[in-house]
């Protein structure tokens, strides 16, 4: 049976997770990949990141993205490889970030009660976009471009697996 959850998490969410659980995840996450992640860290070491991340869910995605006449569309969020972002794991959960998820792994002690990873199977972003109920906000596109803008979008029962847990258990291990 799935686990139902809603962002922002809590500390009771993360830690009643276990690796193998399924989770359907609803509420706004946000996508981040190399670019995003030095420049939320960046902003946050001044005090000057416009968006609170206690509670959040990065998503390691660049979505594909279609011009709309009402603004744009999700036509694709598969999953990036996660590991490439270990250097900013630490920094990322001590503003509160609960929950990442990718492809792949990272590493497993950051997690360790403070947050948890979830897997999606890469390949199946038109699944992803299937979740996607719309299109909150995207910050810093002129600057980073559609990959690596952070998409900020709402989301409903996406389907996930907790890949490694805040108990320190890892499905990848």
């Amino acid at each position: 049976m799935a686990v139902r959850l809603e962002t922002p998490l809590g500390g009771e969410d993360i830690l009643n997770l276990k690796a193998g659980d399924i989770v359907h995840l609803s509420g706004v996450i946000y996508t981040a990949r190399d670019s995003a992640h030095r420049r939320i860290l960046e902003l946050a070491g001044r005090g000057k990141l416009s968006f609170e991340l206690e509670g959040a869910v990065i998503y390691h995605c660049g979505p594909i993205v279609r011009r709309t006449a009402g603004g744009y569309e999700i036509v694709s969020a598969g999953p990036t490889t996660s590991a490439r972002m270990n250097p900013y794991l630490d920094g990322l959960l001590s503003l509160g970030v609960k929950g990442i998820i990718g492809k792949g792994g990272m590493e497993v002690a950051p997690f360790e009660g403070r947050a948890v990873y979830f897997a999606f199977t890469g390949g199946a972003g038109s699944l992803a976009a299937k979740s996607v109920k719309q299109i909150v906000d995207v910050l810093w596109l002129e600057e980073l471009g559609i990959p690596e803008a952070v998409w900020v979008l709402e989301v409903e029962d996406f389907p996930l697996m907790v890949a490694i847990d805040a108990h320190g258990n890892s499905l990848y291990r």
